[in-house]
């Protein structure tokens, strides 16, 4: 019987928050002491700046004073000298402070992310594995962009307000034209900066799709090669990736012409206030020194309305890619598991179950019993293997699943995992070391046994390394025999309750497969064994043999009892 989590109702008026939104509030909020840090030291980088050319003026007006001093002349230099050792510093380390919380923040984004994949349960989203990769590294890292963009874009606002205000006590005109100015830039960027962010979840949507598919690719690269299918496959991909090129080449174009208008109107602005500033000095409104710091901060100006007017951009971004994460992080499970726990022992039971192309399925093993099943549908099959598995949802078949007398409804998945372990018959090799792939966590105590029994043993003694042996990704460098041999000494080494091995040796030769048949038979005496398979060897190994036939099973018996009695049998595994 399954749990049920109440979910609070919400009236039709309320709004519900915005994943990607709640998801950037998130990250503002859990770095908001780094990003105070921060925003004070940048907002003195850029009060520094805009001080410099102000300095630079209060200089030349002291100069043409008649009581003009030496020593206030060297005062002012020590003021600049301040001056350009905070604008040093505070960049120094206020970048330091926001690159750290940013880098920070995309490792938890990633991890996050990465966590939902490997959930024992599957979330309800409908992307592949290679789109849950770009989301985990590419938006994981633009999203806590934002922890930069906002002091940034604060600093920035600092800037212009005192350039402004310097600007205004000069004349007023200059402060109000810069005030204005700014608000008519950010005003027209803003309308622009939202085609940034639609172009941009298009672009690593598509992005996405590419990498999942040259994942796939490559997951299947060696059955491709077999087939000479790697031609097609390769046009497919390039389809894909064709797509994405096209949609980032719109991308760069929308960007292209942001920044060509953020740098234009930023220029307007800035020989808008030099020329007014070289009015108001004609007309004798403003004094020379006035007139030079009103110069100098319309090429000041420039560097933080530039950084001013790129924040929106980059925020529609952030916006994007924490929506694109939402997609994941916000997924339901595709089911709910029970809070159950097996019980000790280990004996299945499959009762009527009906999925894919299974037909009423029903039967029992015992515990401490080695049951071969011998399938002459691979689809019915692997079937039977994705439900033993756990990875259809109970509610998605009909019929009843059983693990030591409880409904696998009832059971926590990971309970389910730790005493029942289903082994594919295509188990992944990852880089690292033999032992670290027989043993990943590293708390077995039945790992020599299990590389004898999975007849490895060869494989160990071929290098002087042994088992510390360098594997590398997706086993590329051992043969197909030896990665089934390892898959299967992995398998061997869990030593669970119960063991279901899918075609545990397809790739090895006929004398290695007698001899792994029987060390499984002697390993695993005492407990709960399901293979499926077509190999003499390991069904002549079993304690019964079960013929699953149009989904479901049409008789049982031993080995040799079917191999006289059953002619479509013998027909199906004598060789």
């Amino acid at each position: 019987m399954k749990t049920e989590t109440a979910t609070p109702t919400k009236s039709p008026g309320e709004k519900r928050p915005h994943p990607g939104s709640e998801i950037l509030r998130t990250a503002l909020r859990r770095n908001i002491g780094a990003m105070v840090w921060g925003t004070v030291l940048m907002g003195l980088y850029q009060a520094g700046e805009t001080a410099f050319p102000i300095a630079l003026g209060m200089i030349v007006e002291h100069t043409m004073r008649d009581d003009r001093t030496l020593g206030a002349l060297a005062l002012s230099i020590g003021a600049l000298a301040v001056i350009i050792t905070t604008v040093s510093l505070s960049w120094r380390f206020g970048m330091r402070i926001l690159q750290k919380a940013n880098t920070t923040e995309a490792h938890r984004w990633r991890v996050k992310v990465a966590g939902c994949g490997l959930q024992p349960v599957a979330r309800d989203v409908d992307l592949k594995s290679g789109e849950v990769l770009t989301i985990a590294t590419e938006d994981a890292d633009q999203t806590a962009d934002i922890i930069e963009v906002v002091p940034l874009l604060i600093s920035s606002m600092v800037a212009v307000v005192v350039a402004a205000v310097a600007l205004g006590m000069a004349d007023y005109r200059l402060g109000l034209l810069v005030i204005v100015g700014t608000v008519a830039i950010l005003s027209i960027l803003s309308v622009m900066s939202k085609r940034i962010g639609s172009s941009t979840r298009e672009q690593q949507a598509r992005v996405a799709r590419a990498g999942a598919k040259v994942a796939d690719l490559i997951s299947g690269l060696r059955p491709l090669h077999g087939f000479g299918g790697n031609h097609a496959a390769f046009r497919s991909y390039r389809t894909v990736s064709t797509e994405a090129k096209h949609q980032a080449i719109t991308v760069a174009k929308v960007n292209g012409v942001y920044a060509g208008t953020a740098q234009a109107l930023n220029a307007v602005l800035a020989a808008a206030v030099t020329l007014t500033a070289g009015w108001l000095a004609f007309e004798g409104r403003i004094t020379i020194g006035e007139l030079v710091m009103a110069v100098g901060l319309a090429q000041f100006i420039m560097e933080p309305l530039k950084m001013f007017s790129e924040m929106p951009k980059y925020v529609m971004i952030a916006r994007a890619s924490a929506e694109r994460m939402a997609l994941v992080l916000s997924a339901p499970p595709v089911t709910t598991p029970g809070p159950e726990h097996p019980a000790a022992g280990g004996d299945l039971e499959i009762d009527g179950v009906r999925y894919g192309s299974l037909r009423g399925l029903k039967f029992t093993v015992a515990a401490g019993e080695f049951v071969a099943i011998a399938g002459y549908q691979p689809r019915a099959v692997a079937d039977l293997a994705s439900i033993l598995a756990v990875n259809v949802p109970p509610d998605a078949y009909e019929g009843v699943v059983r693990v030591s007398g409880e409904e696998l409804a009832a059971l926590s998945v990971e309970a389910v995992r730790e005493h029942m372990l289903v082994n594919p018959y295509d188990a992944e090799i990852f880089a690292g070391t033999l032992r670290t792939n027989i043993d990943p966590s590293g708390k077995s105590v039945s790992v020599p046994e299990a590389v004898e029994a999975s007849m490895l043993t060869d494989v160990v003694a071929l290098h002087r390394e042994g088992l510390d042996y360098a594997v590398r990704d997706r086993g590329a460098n051992l043969s197909g025999g030896q990665r089934q041999r390892l898959s299967l000494a992995r398998a061997l080494a869990a030593d669970t309750d119960i063991l279901v091995l899918h075609n545990p040796t397809t790739a090895v030769d006929a004398v290695t497969e007698q001899l792994i048949a029987r060390n499984i038979a002697k390993l695993r005496k005492g407990r709960t064994t399901v293979v499926i398979t077509s190999s003499p060897a390991l069904l002549d190994a079993a304690d019964r043999v079960l013929i699953l036939t149009d989904g479901t099973i049409t008789a049982e018996d031993t080995h040799r009892n079917l191999l006289a009695t059953n002619e479509a049998y013998c027909a199906a595994v004598a060789r």
